[in-house]
């Protein structure tokens, strides 16, 4: 055997023999990007904007909460001094102000867990299962429909939520997102 020479290399086969397939082992499919054709492996565009928007959603009804649960005491002062200009009794005063503080606190903490349910749907949309694309469906359904109760006594803010709502659910229900979120995990 000399260096170099044609066909005389000790770490594989010679170049007029075949080498050995695989030591009787079946050619395997590729382990990533083929295998499933028709299965997109990126997260498809509309996906990716219901979450954008799922965030967003979350993120200001947290703000909300945050802000009804600071604003009781503002609303109990302000009930307290508008009922004792009134000539009421002060017992009467102080419990309504603690019960309109109350409902005030509770509402807030249930906008607050109503945003963490949203906030952690829209982080779960990169690696979730359908179940999560389940909960984004359900999570913008009651966004509408609360949005368009609201529109309904004049706020026109809640007309963006009414958008962003219809939105997620369109793009949630799309085939494309239904077939990524059905993608086999490995």
């Amino acid at each position: 055997m000399s260096f170099g020479a044609p066909g005389s290399s000790p770490y594989g086969p010679p170049e007029d023999k075949p080498a050995q397939p695989g030591y009787g082992y079946p050619p395997a499919a590729p382990a990533y990007g083929g295998g499933y054709p028709g299965v997109p492996w990126a997260m498809p565009g509309g996906v990716k904007a219901a979450r954008v928007m799922l965030l967003v959603i979350g993120g200001l009804q947290a703000v909300a909460g945050v802000v009804m649960v600071v604003a009781s005491s503002w609303f109990a002062d302000l009930i307290t001094d508008n009922a004792r200009t009134s000539g009421a009794r002060s017992e009467d005063v102080d419990t309504v102000a603690s019960i309109g503080a109350g409902i005030m606190i509770v509402m807030g903490v249930l906008v607050l867990a109503f945003a963490v349910w949203g906030l952690i749907t829209g982080m779960k949309l990169a690696k979730g299962g359908n179940g999560i694309r389940i909960s984004g469906i359900v999570y913008a359904s009651i966004v509408t429909f609360f949005s368009a109760v609201s529109l309904l006594g004049a706020n026109l803010f809640a007309l963006i939520s009414v958008v962003l709502g219809i939105l997620i659910i369109v793009f949630l229900a799309k085939a494309e997102s239904a077939a990524w979120f059905r993608r086999p995990r490995h």
